[in-house]
């Protein structure tokens, strides 16, 4: 589930190794694309940390966030 922290949607995901969590940002980097909107995410191992906020509109959320996290969701 997405937390609103600091003006950001966040959620971290775990996978059953790297390959997999590889995988996941893969599929999520050609979804940022054709939303034209892009993470700010890391990765460490099984295990993505997303966090989505609009650095035009100030660094806050936006539909394009909520957008976005709802497409993430489908993955």
């Amino acid at each position: 589930m997405w937390k609103e922290q600091n003006n950001q949607l966040v959620r971290e995901f775990q996978f059953k190794d790297f390959v997999e969590a590889f995988a996941f940002m893969t599929k999520v980097a050609l979804l940022a694309e054709k939303h034209n909107h892009h993470p700010e995410w890391s990765n460490v191992y099984n295990k993505v940390e997303i966090r989505l906020c609009s650095h035009d509109a100030g660094n806050v959320i936006t539909d394009k966030d909520r957008k976005l996290a709802a497409a993430i969701e489908g993955v």
